[in-house]
């Protein structure tokens, strides 16, 4: 039996950054992102025969580290609800940078939920789906319904995203640096909730932050979403670089990005940037705008333009007969 389901990741209008609960991964706030059209992660699970272990290839490298460990783990919570205890293969194809703060968990393990589920046969609606996959990455709830989406606090039943009304937009990824962070991101947001003075007002604020901007994509604003998005990832950083030690993203190369963006609505065109917890930027404009936005950032870093991304979905399940390649999203 394979499973085979695709994925991609999302960037954070109103960032996720701490947790309530960290063995549920259930976040501190609720959060807003938009799905991406580009940098897909394409994941197969074949289940083993009896006496096999667990395995798992990444572009086409055998893993046998932690990042194993995490696959192992989030594919016994799907043994659990399945009440199976046969072994599985990973085989995942991922085109984000990985580690380098453009969400390449999110979309992986968005994929892996899809595609482990399917193969030992359950059937989750598109929230529980979404609540598998926060398990294990925070932001993979987000890449299971795509679109703009909103992720929900609260205990392990209420916390999961659903997409909401929002006007046309697009995203323009300016990759500065396509290696891993030093700090990766949970630990990052341990030593964060740990140290930072500026957390308890980053949690007060984030959850206002929600609430506006999900009013602003319901009214169609983007000026007041662009707004809301670039304030946000700066009180992010912000409340990041306050821990103890300090742990700072953004560098120079960021910064000048920020500018450059900040100059082009100087100039009439109007674009906003975020950045999650890494170098890379990424600028939110209207589609109409997207390809004068990344001509204007040529030169700054690496450019791609993005539209807005597909929910997750099943390519193929091999085994039973079935075939629904042509589907858009999960039931």
């Amino acid at each position: 039996m394979t499973s085979t389901a695709v994925a991609h990741p999302n960037i954070a209008l109103v960032k996720y950054w701490g947790k309530a609960d960290a063995d549920l991964a259930l976040p501190a706030t609720g959060s807003v992102s938009m799905g991406l059209d580009v940098f897909p992660t394409t994941t197969a699970v074949t289940l083993l025969d009896q006496g096999e272990q667990d395995a798992f290839t990444l572009n086409g490298r055998v893993v046998d580290d932690g990042a194993l460990v995490r696959v192992e783990r989030f594919l016994d919570l799907v043994r659990d609800l399945a009440g199976s205890d046969a072994r599985a293969a990973v085989v995942s194809e991922n085109t984000v940078p990985t580690g380098a703060g453009l969400a390449s968990s999110a979309s992986g393990f968005a994929a892996l939920a899809v595609a482990a589920a399917d193969a030992y046969g359950l059937d989750l609606s598109a929230r529980d789906l979404s609540r598998l996959a926060r398990r294990g990455s925070g932001s993979a709830t987000r890449s299971i319904p795509g679109g703009v989406s909103v992720w929900h606090a609260g205990d392990d039943q209420a916390s999961f995203a659903e997409t909401v009304p929002a006007p046309p937009m697009a995203m323009v990824v300016v990759t500065i640096n396509d290696g891993p962070k030093e700090i990766g991101s949970r630990e990052a947001m341990r030593r964060t909730i740990a140290t930072s003075p500026f957390y308890p007002a980053w949690v007060t604020s984030t959850t206002v932050t929600v609430d506006d901007m999900l009013a602003a994509c319901a009214a169609g604003d983007f000026t007041r979403i662009g707004e809301l998005t670039e304030s946000n990832a700066l009180r992010m950083h912000a409340t990041i670089e306050g821990a103890f030690p300090p742990i700072r993203y953004l560098n120079s190369r960021s910064v000048a990005v920020f500018d450059a963006v900040a100059a082009m609505r100087a100039d009439g065109l109007e674009a906003y940037a975020t950045a999650d917890a890494g170098p890379n930027v990424v600028v939110l404009c209207r589609p109409e705008d997207r390809a004068r936005v990344a001509t204007a950032l040529d030169g700054q870093g690496a450019v791609i333009e993005s539209g807005t991304g597909p929910a997750a979905r099943l390519l193929r399940s091999e085994g039973t007969g079935e075939n629904p390649e042509a589907e858009e999203s999960i039931r």
